[in-house]
């Protein structure tokens, strides 16, 4: 049975890796460069982890992405980490690396005509997360970009907490669209109505199942109205 169509939010609140940004597309290239570096400093021995553990643990805050990835790592090459995977990251969208989901751009343009107001809330750097969204040519679509590199939240859950306080921006009128499962406790915790984006392939699909709404294709956001 169809479900009822949702009523249109005030706002909609969008994580971006996984969610609007195909991160793949870019970190794989990146992952190579990052785990390069580290051995030619010397912070780092081992063989280059997998990519898919990598990208596995998209949706984490960085600290706790570099404890998966490079378990008994130091803090000096976690913190050198932190600053090549910006780095590289950054060049490679200067360079015009890494793409968007397809239909993200069109959506999000349908959304802005409607009235919604848009927003982004991110666990990852604050100049990646705004500079994916600048050269890729949809920062001017969001009436915030959040990150936990801009704000030091803990959580997701504190970020989008934070988002709605600065926003005054009613609960129950806003939309939290992610695909890991922070994104959909971010949304229960805060109240708002949550849509899993089922499309991204870097978590465990059963991270989903608490989600108001699931999304096989970004347009089907303009299609719940």
């Amino acid at each position: 049975m169809k479900q009822d169509r949702l009523s249109q939010p005030d706002a909609a609140i969008f994580d971006m890796d996984g969610t609007l940004f195909e991160t793949d597309t870019l970190l794989i290239p990146v992952h190579e460069r990052v785990f390069r570096t580290l051995r030619e400093e010397g912070l780092y021995r081992e063989e280059t982890p997998s990519v898919d553990t990598l990208l596995g643990c998209l949706g984490m805050l960085l600290e706790d992405i570099w404890r998966q990835v490079m378990p008994g790592s130091t803090e000096e090459a976690r913190k050198r980490a932190d600053e090549l995977l910006l780095q590289y990251e950054l060049e490679g969208l200067a360079a015009g690396e890494g793409s968007l989901y397809p239909h993200v751009e069109q959506t999000l343009r349908v959304l802005k005509t409607r009235g919604v107001k848009l927003f982004v809330a991110s666990n990852g750097l604050e100049h990646y997360v705004k500079g994916v969204a600048q050269h890729r040519g949809i920062a001017p679509l969001f009436d915030g970009i959040y990150s936990a590199g801009e704000y030091g939240t803990s959580s997701k859950v504190d970020l989008v907490a934070r988002l709605l306080a600065d926003h005054g921006l009613q609960s129950s009128q806003v939309w939290m669209v992610g695909d890991r499962s922070s994104d959909v406790e971010a949304g229960k915790r805060n109240g708002l109505v949550s849509i899993g984006c089922a499309y991204a392939r870097y978590g465990d699909g059963a991270e989903l199942s608490d989600a108001d709404r699931l999304i096989h294709d970004f347009r089907q956001l303009v299609d719940e109205l």
